[in-house]
């Protein structure tokens, strides 16, 4: 396993920038192994929903979670309003960073992630393969 650590600074979209790193990296199959910092506004996707929901800041970034490869990524986040209310989600385009992002990431490199429309679920889900 190797790992990357990333920094993305004031007003780059988080889930773009992730996207960036995985095809510059030639990425096959990564994971989150932790995320924090701060968002101006967040746009998240809650369960079941159609479309994404955005939410004005300031925000803390509290976590972010999900699997990524330069095949596409699943990312869940969670993020908290000046208030302290917690909002959980998908992470979609619209997550624009306000100061920093600290985000470490690690490859797997035996394996290979894409996903694939499933019958069962109507959506994208995760395959895996094994590369030898």
């Amino acid at each position: 396993m190797e790992t990357f650590c990333l920094r993305l600074t004031p007003g780059q979209d988080l889930k773009q920038e992730l996207q960036t790193f995985a095809q510059n990296q030639v990425l096959e199959a990564g994971i989150i192994l932790t995320a924090l910092g701060s968002l101006t506004q967040a746009s998240l996707r809650f369960a079941a929903a159609p479309e994404a929901t955005v939410i004005n800041g300031p925000l803390e970034l509290i976590s972010i979670s999900g699997t990524l490869s330069r095949h596409g990524m699943h990312l869940h986040g969670a993020i908290a309003d000046v208030q302290g209310n917690v909002y959980g989600g998908h992470i979609m385009p619209g997550c624009l960073i306000r100061t920093t992002a600290e985000i470490a990431i690690a490859d797997l490199p035996h394996l290979r992630f894409f996903r694939q429309p499933d019958p069962v679920t109507g959506y994208l889900e995760l395959v895996v393969e094994a590369i030898p």
